[in-house]
């Protein structure tokens, strides 16, 4: 189905999911196979000869999410880990440099502090709400990767990725966004200018809290000579690596995505109402929404997003305990790691998430709270969080 003419929800709906030819069945069957019978030796049937390698239901929700981001071509992991693995090792080498943000996902950083530095390539932190600040850590022929998040995890910082796209294009570097936090719906990244779009799919994009995965997206046009050839050797580390989506995690992100417009809607909705309570109480002493007028990436935010998403973190005075003491009262906020699903999950981003970074510059304040903020009834979420709180 050509994309060019239908609206965000009708691709999320349609999108690689043809009517099956032989039963009509509308929505696509879950491959549950190893291997496929070929017709003589080499004879492939549309190319598959075993699941690691490609699946039908995998193929699925790989068109589907690269039309979704606008993109060329799309790839489909068991996690979203996984999926930077790929981007990482497929695309860089040793001596490399890239830039990743001073407030990144606490996976991230431990996957290329831990993992990707160890092999070879060096990193710097830089500040991505800042684009100067990017610039000033580009390294002349050697960085070959900028890593952006927009919004970041946890502080909800903002990126201007049109800006960010330029400065390293320039430098003959690749960008890539994590839009996890955004969703393919609020935000486009590569009509933006971005080259790469990566997705933790357990979020947003299957939204209900029942998969793990990821996904990666390529533009249609590169804009680095150099890399021309991404799509294709991510596919090569996609398929050597073997972390890929099994038919089942592929068919429930599938159905996921069909969803992802109206269940974005009222994560935003839900969202805004949290804020005005959180602002309205004195014991909250920072609240990190770029919905906000005074969220320095706010005038950003409204330019390259529809809406500002359905996460917010927010400090509690008091100090640490005094946070971690008012997450263990909620109710009917779940404590609990992960976000983007229906139900509203709380946690302590210093002891869960981002534990990992305690002690590095990507450490954050010890009373900070995260919500993802779910779509239940709103005054519902209030009131729980307002006796938690006290």
């Amino acid at each position: 189905m050509s994309s060019s003419n239908h609206g965000f929800s009708t691709r999320a709906i349609h999108a690689g999911q043809e009517p099956d030819p032989r039963t009509g069945a509308v929505v696509p069957a879950i491959y549950q196979t190893s291997t496929y019978k070929q017709d003589g030796v080499g004879g492939l049937r549309e190319g598959y000869e075993y699941s690691r390698s490609a699946n039908p239901t995998r193929t699925a929700l790989e068109q589907c999410i690269a039309e979704l981001e606008g993109g060329a071509r799309g790839f489909a992991f068991a996690s979203g880990l996984a999926a930077e693995d790929a981007i990482l090792r497929g695309l860089l080498r040793p001596g490399d440099h890239m830039i990743i943000p001073t407030d990144a996902y606490g996976g991230t950083f431990r996957l290329v502090d831990k993992i990707v530095k160890p092999w070879g390539v060096d990193y710097s932190l830089a500040k991505v709400a800042h684009a100067d600040a990017i610039r000033g850590e580009i390294r002349p022929g050697v960085t070959k990767l900028v890593w952006v998040e927009t919004p970041t995890n946890p502080l909800l910082g903002i990126a201007d990725i049109a800006a960010i796209a330029a400065i390293a294009h320039e430098a003959g570097a690749l960008l890539v966004v994590d839009n996890t936090f955004a969703s393919s719906y609020l935000q486009q990244p590569l009509s933006l200018g971005a080259d790469i779009v990566i997705h933790s799919t357990t979020k947003y994009a299957g939204g209900h809290s029942d998969v793990v995965g990821g996904a990666v997206v390529v533009a249609e046009h590169v804009a680095v000579p150099a890399f021309e050839d991404a799509a294709e050797r991510i596919a090569f580390h996609q398929n050597g690596l073997g972390a890929v989506s099994g038919p089942m995690d592929s068919w429930l992100v599938l159905r996921g995505l069909k969803t992802l417009s109206l269940r974005m809607e009222r994560h935003c909705d839900n969202a805004e109402r949290i804020v005005q309570v959180l602002q309205s109480r004195q014991d909250v002493t920072n609240i990190y929404y770029p919905g906000l007028d005074s969220h320095p990436g706010h005038d950003i935010a409204a330019r390259q997003m529809k809406r500002f998403g359905g996460m917010v973190s927010f400090q509690l005075a008091g100090g640490e305990q005094h946070a971690v003491d008012a997450i263990g009262r909620t109710e009917l906020w779940t404590l609990g790691e992960s976000l983007g699903g229906v139900e509203s999950l709380i946690e302590h981003p210093g002891r869960m998430t981002h534990a990992s970074v305690a002690g590095t510059e990507l450490e954050v304040p010890g009373d900070l709270i995260r919500l993802s903020v779910g779509i239940e009834d709103a005054e519902d979420l209030v009131a729980d969080l307002e006796q938690a709180l006290g």
